[in-house]
């Protein structure tokens, strides 16, 4: 028997979740899937997700997207990683940088020779070794290039940030230009199939009916079809990530323009900042049982570079995901279906591999639970893998100096977090499981910025001559900083290439 097919997409709710979607599915299913987008301009989005890492390239990629005309579109900036203050302790300031770490090494990781060198006192910054950390100390950018066979300059990794409104409203116009239909108006009511329980259509504030085969829910935090509707259940990670409210507010920009996102460790949280071509985005993470509303607004307005463009706008959540990601044939996309403080600029991200996991076990209208399955077990994985990396930002600290770091220092954290820990203290190992998002560099970065240190290195590493490891390392940072003096500021490339 052939299968009968997917027919209706119906996508509930708009901002960069809905149109990240609609974008995606457009340009995945074609012609014989009909897509419709309901929103309704009365219900406003989060729309503070303006720091995004390196795999929105793929995304933008697949969608055929010139770079340039959508950072022009979008007031976006470069960014080459976070720039992290005050979180291992008062004082320390580390930047978790994207791309690589020295050079290929062989059998070795390149960090373990390293800290042969730095346990024995022959070298101290980490920053002198990747092209991306300097880059960002120098505020400096340039696009990564093979043409130069050898250099440094093809393991430059960049991510953007951008205003998430415009983003929405870029890829708004994408979607419809390729068939995507939008519905303006409120949904007051959901219907579902007597016996299945499956969503059958959505009824409209004006009376109309919208059926769909279907449904993706980027209805925010409120979760109208996965939780109001087939109440899915959530997953409450707040004993490991304590902050719960945020709030966000613009300022005016200032020189020089950073290519990189800032965090901040506060007193009860920690404030971000992200620059853009016509301003800076700022906001408090706070968790609200150690500050309260008040002192939380102070603490952001005293410590912007520039004069506030509006008033604080705040947010409440809980840091979790929904027990189900797709339940019968709605599927949760974007906040809708979980929540993750965007301390390591993963929520665009995650809409993103939501909505091409998708993609890949679209399903017939058979809806095989299998598939629904496995769609679920390798979401779960991703929200558990990205949870861990940012619990580690959060209990790897001295800090004692609060209440809140004293709960965080001492908090009982994942034993799959704990087993990273306790395998980089011995001998600085790290390992990828199953394709993880963050690389064994990026928990390096954060590891030992945060003052994590090794008892060791790889065996192997003795393998060679110190002399030889001593001119190879020292060879890298030549090369490294040759290479970076000559990079145009990250301002003056923008301003040569694209200028909003």
């Amino acid at each position: 028997m052939v299968p009968e097919r997917v027919k209706r997409v119906l996508i509930v709710g708009g901002g960069t979740a809905g149109w990240m979607t609609a974008a995606f599915l457009s340009q995945a299913l074609g012609k014989g899937v009909r897509i419709e987008l309901v929103e309704s301009d009365e219900i406003s989005t989060v729309g503070v997700g303006e720091a995004t890492i390196p795999p929105i390239n793929n995304f933008n990629t697949a969608l055929g997207i010139d770079e340039d005309e959508f950072i022009k579109q979008t007031q976006a900036t470069f960014k080459l990683g976070i720039q992290f203050k005050n979180w291992g302790a008062l004082g320390d300031s580390y930047i978790h940088g994207f791309g690589t770490m020295g050079h290929v090494t062989g059998v070795v990781d390149f960090h373990h020779y390293w800290l042969k060198m730095f346990q024995a006192g022959k070298v101290d910054r980490i920053e002198d070794y990747s092209i991306n950390l300097l880059a960002c100390e120098k505020n400096k950018f340039m696009r990564g290039t093979d043409k130069y066979p050898n250099s440094p300059l093809k393991d430059i990794g960049h991510a953007f940030h951008f205003d998430a409104g415009l983003y929405a409203r870029y890829l708004r116009v994408y979607a419809e230009q390729h068939g995507v239909a939008r519905t303006e108006g409120k949904i007051v009511g959901v219907q579902q199939h007597p016996e299945s329980g499956f969503v059958t259509s959505v009824t409209m504030e004006n009376g109309n009916v919208i059926e769909a085969d279907l449904f993706v829910d980027c209805s925010g935090f409120r979760g109208l079809l996965i939780e109001q509707t087939l109440k899915t259940g959530y997953d409450d990670w707040s004993h490991w990530l304590p902050v719960n409210r945020a709030l966000a507010v613009p300022c005016e920009s200032v020189a020089p323009l950073t290519p990189y996102t800032r965090s901040t460790a506060r007193s009860a949280g920690w404030q971000w900042r992200i620059p853009l071509q016509n301003r800076i985005g700022n906001g408090h993470v706070y968790c609200s049982d150690y500050i309260s509303d008040d002192e939380a607004a102070s603490v952001l307005m005293a410590n912007l570079d520039g004069k506030a463009l509006a008033e604080p706008r705040p947010l409440r959540f809980v840091t979790g995901k929904r027990k189900k990601f797709w339940d019968k044939n709605v599927v949760a996309i974007g906040l809708s279906s979980g929540f993750m403080e965007p301390l390591e600029s993963t929520s665009i991200h995650l809409i993103q591999k939501g909505v091409s996991r998708l993609v890949s076990f679209f399903p017939d209208k058979g809806f095989e639970q299998p598939d629904i399955d496995e769609f679920n077990r390798q979401s779960t994985q991703e929200f558990e893998q990205i949870r861990d990396f940012i619990i580690l930002h959060y209990t790897a600290t001295e800090r004692d100096d609060t209440p809140f770091w004293n709960y965080c220092r001492t908090m009982p954290i994942p034993d799959t977090l704990q087993q990273k820990i306790d395998l980089f203290k011995s001998n600085g190992r790290l390992f990828r499981i199953n394709n993880e998002l963050f690389t064994e560099i990026s928990w390096f970065q954060v590891m030992f910025g945060q003052r994590i240190r090794p008892q060791g290195y790889h065996p192997l590493v003795d393998a060679k001559p110190e002399d030889l490891i001593e001119r190879m390392v020292a060879d890298v940072k030549r090369v490294m900083h040759g290479v970076v003096d000559h990079m145009p500021t990250h301002e003056a490339f923008i301003a040569q290439n694209c200028k909003a």
